[in-house]
């Protein structure tokens, strides 16, 4: 089991995020995972720095965490050329340490270029195409790919690393988890939905399976919660919603009934170290070997000083 920590690219500038991704390897942390979004889920989270910029300068100022994007839509906003060449690129960069995360995106973060955002169907069919088309690039050489939705034309990403990054690809259904181990390295999902990395693995795929665990470290729950209901109130949506809505308007429109009450049933608040183990050991038990923290409460750094004193040393002696 590895455990990481999530960089909350919509809630903290670019220089925070550095600082946070030191902070992480210092307290013990396996990997950081960023997300890669143009436009935060809330306005007031007030962030939303380009990830790649991000990820290279984290690459240079750590030595051993692993990096991570979670995840890249790269079929709309990116064309997976631009995708095959950043993560190469991030790859060289971190000595090989970097992890490739991909998905099939929000509206939020893809209909900025003007372009249709296709239905979930279709938008998986690309997502096919796309890794089809990074594959090709990773083999070297001069590439060029006709499919039915993505195009490439005698194209060569020419720094590629000796050891090519992994490649998890997000589900959050089992279409997508066969796409995961048909094209992919590995598994990505935000909940601990065992039937995930059932079909996953019933499609042949045996890499890491990597999901998110959202947290509000805090001295009481009741203050964790309060944190979590102010910038993270969206991720109580689903993700028939999460991947819809245009814009940090429309979240904040759609998430003004969200209560303190769901806040508490969805994230693990306050500053109980066993309810964290509890709580991760639901996603171990569910077939998750890579699970990643995302913090909602109010002080990043009093939660790093938590994981490294306490919840580490438990974590570990349990794996």
């Amino acid at each position: 089991m590895q455990i990481g920590f999530k960089l909350a690219a919509e809630a903290f500038g670019p220089n925070e995020l550095v600082r946070q991704a030191v902070r992480a390897e210092a307290a013990g942390f396996d990997f950081i995972e960023m997300s890669d979004h143009f436009h935060p889920w809330l306005d007031n989270q007030g962030h939303s720095p380009f990830a790649w910029t991000v990820l290279g300068t984290i690459a240079a100022r750590t030595e051993r965490i692993g990096l991570a994007t979670g995840v890249t839509c790269p079929i709309i906003r990116y064309h997976p050329a631009i995708i095959a060449q950043a993560a190469a690129t991030t790859a060289l960069l971190s000595d090989g340490r970097f992890t490739l995360g991909i998905g099939s995106g929000e509206r939020l973060n893809e209909h900025i270029v003007g372009a249709e955002f296709p239905p979930v169907r279709v938008r998986q069919r690309m997502l096919r195409e796309a890794l089809e088309i990074i594959r090709l690039l990773w083999r070297g050489g001069y590439r060029s790919y006709d499919g039915r939705y993505l195009s490439l034309s005698d194209a060569r990403v020419f720094d590629l690393p000796d050891t090519l990054p992994d490649i998890a690809v997000a589900a959050g259904g089992p279409n997508a988890a066969v796409i995961a181990a048909e094209l992919g390295d590995g598994l990505f999902a935000t909940e601990p939905k065992p039937e995930l990395v059932q079909a996953y693995r019933q499609a042949g795929g045996q890499g890491p399976r990597y999901a998110e665990l959202g947290v509000a470290f805090a001295p009481t729950e009741e203050e964790g919660a309060e944190a979590a209901l102010s910038t993270n109130r969206w991720s109580v949506g689903g993700w028939k919603v999460l991947s819809e809505l245009p814009n940090p308007v429309n979240f904040a429109a759609a998430t003004t009934t969200v209560r303190i009450e769901d806040m508490l049933d969805g994230f693990v608040c306050g500053n109980d170290p066993e309810r964290y183990v509890k709580a991760v050991r639901e996603y171990t038990d569910a077939g998750y070997d890579r699970v990643v923290l995302m913090n909602a409460g109010p002080d990043m750094d009093a939660f790093f000083d938590f994981y490294a004193g306490e919840l580490d040393p438990l974590l570990r002696a349990g794996s």
